[in-house]
């Protein structure tokens, strides 16, 4: 053991290879053929991807299990404070020694041969998840999943995905169909793939992939529903009806997270006290999260202050949705986004319910989009639209004119990681 911190070794480890990003798993396999296949030795394993709501229904899983009595490890990413947020085990995030050791054993057995970030930290997350005993393991994919650093389960007790749409074309394909093709990657012959809404073009793309290997489909339209009524929550499957609280997380957009979770959980066989505990106690930051301490709340104690990480078009749409049904109130953005993204997708359904927007850019990110160029395609969507050097900054701003106005910053997680770390 080199007895460095986990950051210094994850520093050492973005050294390895000249990508972020380069799917393939050869140098996957590898890697955990030399750390004696820790994959393997995994408790049943939920796998999720999707575009998005994919981090929202594992963390209403993880709750519905964890509801039952039952311990569930959870891998996710990205992090929005620290590194330890990727990996959960039993329940809680892993310590800082126990961290560190798995980073420095998967560092030393790559012997410094190529491989991504992404792909030795997913590693070094299932060699730690392999040591302890838990009921679940939850495993969120990093990005698609045909070629994804997770999907080297050989047979899952159960896959999921999430509303696909467009994002990481550069990537996955510059179609729905394509792109949906890539998440339909995690689906093994003969295991049960839970399915929430989707595109028709993605729906067939994902029905194509099963029907070849002989996956049932649980989907949502077909073999469950889910609505709000009266505000509550009405599931139903051909198992029975479900009456619950509606989602903690908040959106409209969360009811069909939901309702995925619940088909999970109810495949599981987990009962009612799981399926409350899904909706009832689920935590996962930045997704409309409010702040509460801080040097924002303290820079505007009048003003209602809100954080979200959704960074595409459909996210906008989302979140749009969902600001059109809070109480009467001038809400203000703050948004700050990465150049790979689609700007322009993402304001289009925010204009309506913004008063303004003022653009940031990310610190410390090397892909930010400039705060101006933010700030140009807030006026192409019709908002009022300024420029601050930071996000207190922006805040100040807006409280000097509305000391009681909303205010939402959004567009990026890395945004939000750093909103997080100085507020959280």
């Amino acid at each position: 053991m080199s007895g460095l911190h986990s950051d210094a070794i994850l520093e050492r480890m973005m050294a390895l290879h000249p990508k972020i990003i380069d799917l393939t798993l050869d140098r996957v396999w590898r890697l955990l053929e030399r750390l004696d296949n820790p994959q393997d030795r995994l408790p049943p394993v939920i796998h999720i991807a999707g575009t998005n709501g994919k981090g929202s229904t594992l963390a209403m899983i993880r709750a519905g299990i964890e509801g039952a009595g039952l311990r569930a490890h959870a891998y996710t990413s990205p992090h929005l404070a620290r590194f330890h947020e990727r990996i959960r085990l039993a329940g809680e995030l892993i310590s800082e020694p126990d961290l560190s050791a798995v980073l420095d054993e998967c560092y030393a057995a790559n012997g410094g041969e190529p491989i991504t970030y992404f792909e030795i930290t997913t590693c070094a997350a299932f060699l730690a998840m392999s040591r302890i005993e838990a009921d679940y393991t939850l495993l969120e994919v990093g990005l698609g999943g045909r070629l994804d650093a997770t999907n080297v389960i050989p047979r899952p007790a159960l896959t999921v995905i999430t509303p696909v749409s467009m994002d990481h074309e550069q990537y996955l394909g510059d179609t729905i169909a394509k792109i949906a093709g890539e998440k339909a990657g995690i689906l093994k012959r003969g295991v049960p793939c839970v399915v929430g809404p989707q595109e028709e073009a993605a729906e067939a793309a994902i029905e194509a992939r099963a029907q070849a290997l002989g996956a049932p489909l649980i989907a949502q339209g077909q073999h469950w529903h889910v609505s709000e009524d009266h505000g509550r929550l009405v599931f139903q499957d051909e198992t029975g009806l479900a009456d619950l609280p509606l989602p903690n997380l908040p959106g409209a957009h969360q009811i069909d997270n939901a309702g995925a979770a619940l088909a999970a959980l109810r495949h599981l066989g987990l009962g009612e006290a799981a399926q409350e505990a899904a909706v009832t106690r689920a935590e996962w930051p930045a997704r409309m999260q409010k702040l509460r301490h801080g040097p924002l709340i303290e820079a505007a104690p009048e003003a209602e202050l809100w954080l979200d990480g959704g960074h595409n078009a459909a996210a906008g749409q989302a979140l749009g949705r969902h600001l059109a049904t809070l109480p009467a109130r001038p809400t203000h953005l703050i948004c700050g986004m990465l150049n790979t993204k689609d700007i322009a997708g993402y304001l289009a359904p925010l204009a309506a319910q913004a008063a303004s927007l003022t653009a940031v850019s990310i610190p410390g990110e090397a892909n930010t989009l400039p705060a101006e160029t933010t700030a140009a395609a807030a006026r192409a969507a019709g908002m009022e639209a300024h420029v601050a050097n930071t996000v207190l900054d922006a805040v100040k701003r807006i409280t000097s004119a509305d000391p009681k106005a909303r205010i939402l910053i959004c567009g990026s997680l890395y945004l939000a990681g750093g909103v997080l770390r100085e507020n959280g």
